[in-house]
């Protein structure tokens, strides 16, 4: 009986209040931002990505929560925008490409010369791990390693998941969390 109460006042609550949030996606080049974006919004994947060019805006709606999602380029010359971008947002998303081993120590020092900024304090940070469907791809326990994502202090949620966003493995519980966070961070 309580489940079925909690239900109905799930269901009325996102009747009538709707959320939205914003949050930014980041990371290297070729890390697979613009393909979560894409698979997030319409469910699809495209073999085809062009490298985003400054950055991209697509906004969705799941459940009672909408999202902004800001896709911002991850070629060198786009990096310094990079926070500019994550300012006052609800969450940061760093995407990584877990198989591409030689690009972690320059992902690593991006992730981190971010999160020092001052502006970005406190803004929790979900550190997704793609294309695990590639042969030595990094588990989740060595991505925390290889980013020393215990090193970062405040008082910042980080989270880490094991992701493929070509096979949608591991999409479900991101877009949990992102939900989650929705009222968070602003």
């Amino acid at each position: 009986m309580a489940t079925l109460i909690q239900s109905l006042l799930n269901w009325l609550r996102s009747l009538f209040f709707k959320e939205e949030m914003e949050l930014t996606l980041v990371g290297l080049q070729n890390s697979g931002k613009t393909t979560l974006v894409n698979v997030i919004c319409s469910g699809q994947f495209s073999e085809d990505m062009i490298p985003t060019v400054g950055f991209n805006m697509r906004k969705v709606t799941k459940g009672n929560v909408t999202m902004k999602l800001w896709d911002i380029g991850g070629q060198s010359r786009f990096r310094g925008m990079w926070e500019r971008y994550c300012r006052g947002v609800n969450t940061i998303v760093f995407v990584v490409d877990s198989a591409d081993l030689d690009s972690i120590p320059a992902a690593k020092s991006e992730l981190h010369s971010l999160l020092q900024k001052p502006q970005l304090a406190d803004i929790p940070v979900l550190v997704l791990a793609n294309k695990n469907d590639l042969e030595n791809a990094l588990t989740v326990e060595e991505t925390i390693e290889k980013l020393d994502l215990k090193s970062i202090s405040g008082n910042r949620e980080i989270c880490c998941y094991s992701i493929s966003a070509k096979n949608y493995v591991n999409i479900d519980i991101t877009l949990q969390w992102l939900t989650k966070h929705a009222s968070s961070g602003k």
